[in-house]
């Protein structure tokens, strides 16, 4: 008998991953357990829109338990990244800057799945625009079988060589399981200060609603 979730701080997540499904039978069984675990939650899925891969894997996850799946993705994109019926409500942008900022706008907080350029691009802007002020929103990495390792470990350099302040490195939550790692971003709580106020930068475009 399952045990019923508290309710979560979170109204909607951002899910960044990969579009194909990796080697690893483990990065599709961790999408599928997010997916499930958001739903426990009663948490909406935001993400980049595709039903293939491990994108398609957490967005069916979540519309078949009942949540809300919005997909955000380029136009260009979608003969290659939606094979078949597409998943929920599927939001088509201009080009990839407008995808990263409207995820960003609608989400509570983010989640990085195993994945390739696409998945680290975003997943670095985000980390980014929490360290420049621009939001302060939990920002997590889902480390299936230390994918995540060589990242972590990079971020650490960063820091050690005096590129990445510590307090900075300390945006980054990892976990190697979902429900773990939702444990963790539910109590995260900012412990730095922006590069720049928030209310300093430009409020033209989305970013004045991320």
């Amino acid at each position: 008998m399952e045990i019923e979730m508290r309710g979560s701080r979170f109204k909607r997540i951002c899910v960044f991953c990969g579009s194909t499904r990796g080697r690893k039978r483990s990065y599709s069984d961790s999408a599928i357990d997010l997916g499930r675990e958001l739903v426990k939650r009663k948490i909406d899925l935001v993400y980049g829109g595709g039903s293939a891969g491990l994108m398609g894997l957490v967005a069916r996850k979540v519309y078949e338990g009942g949540g809300h799946v919005t997909g955000v993705i380029p136009k260009a994109l979608m003969p290659y990244e939606i094979t078949g019926q597409s998943v929920g409500e599927v939001h088509a942008v201009s080009d990839m800057h407008q995808r990263k900022a409207e995820m960003a706008r609608q989400a509570d907080a983010f989640i990085a799945l195993p994945g390739g350029y696409g998945t680290l691009e975003e997943l670095l802007e985000i980390i980014t625009w929490a360290q420049l002020g621009i939001h302060n929103k939990p920002v997590g990495l889902l480390n299936v079988d230390g994918y995540y390792n060589p990242l972590l470990n990079l971020f650490d350099k960063c820091s050690e060589e005096g590129f990445i302040k510590p307090i900075f490195r300390e945006i980054v939550v990892s976990a190697s399981s979902a429900s773990e790692l939702l444990r963790g971003l539910e109590d995260y709580i900012p412990m730095h200060n922006g590069v720049a106020p928030r209310e300093t930068w430009e409020t033209e475009q989305l970013y004045s609603k991320v």
